[in-house]
């Protein structure tokens, strides 16, 4: 039986992780790599860690990434879920999972949870952009599942006119 234990809280904070590795005018960044950018990101998120659990939560998400781009397999991410612990709640809504976490962070639990919910409940959606030159994530949140593009704006944009450009050319010189 699978069980659904991380929300839409979870899941965007997983997409918010993934996408802290961008290119920017062509080169890779890391938004969490500078000790004051990280603690501000880990404040907007409501997340209070030590310098071991942010390493911990770096590790992670390296290890995420690679799974949703196929690089790696899902087995990879068992070490983040060492010591913790899911118990059930019974509430007027239903369910809630409580995470106890031992030895280990809790915003790395949830981040490989909401990993694991987005593969139960909407497997395919959670992949990389299809721009090749792009580092960035998307939840495919359309009917359809044929979202391709972090953004279509930027990426999406970029993509559509290489592709024109690549046809315009191609007949000029056929």
């Amino acid at each position: 039986m699978e069980i659904v234990a991380a929300g839409p809280v979870d899941e965007a904070l997983l997409l918010d992780l993934l996408n802290t590795t961008p290119v920017i005018e062509g080169m890779p960044h890391d938004e969490l790599e500078d000790p004051a950018t990280a603690q501000a990101w880990l404040n907007a998120h409501g997340l209070a860690l030590t310098a071991g659990q942010l390493q911990e939560l770096l590790d992670a998400r390296a290890a995420l990434q690679a799974v949703v781009r196929g690089d790696q397999d899902p087995q990879t991410l068992q070490p983040f879920l060492n010591g913790i612990i899911l118990s059930p709640n019974m509430s007027d809504d239903g369910i809630d999972w409580i995470l106890a976490a031992r030895d280990a962070s809790p915003a790395t639990a949830r981040v490989v949870l909401a990993w694991d919910a987005l593969r139960i409940s909407s497997p395919g959606r959670l992949r990389p952009c299809a721009n090749s030159e792009c580092r960035l994530f998307l939840i495919d949140r359309s009917k359809p599942n044929t979202a391709r593009w972090c953004s279509m704006a930027i990426c999406g944009n970029r993509m559509k006119a290489r592709r024109h450009y690549q046809r315009s050319k191609t007949a000029t010189n056929g």
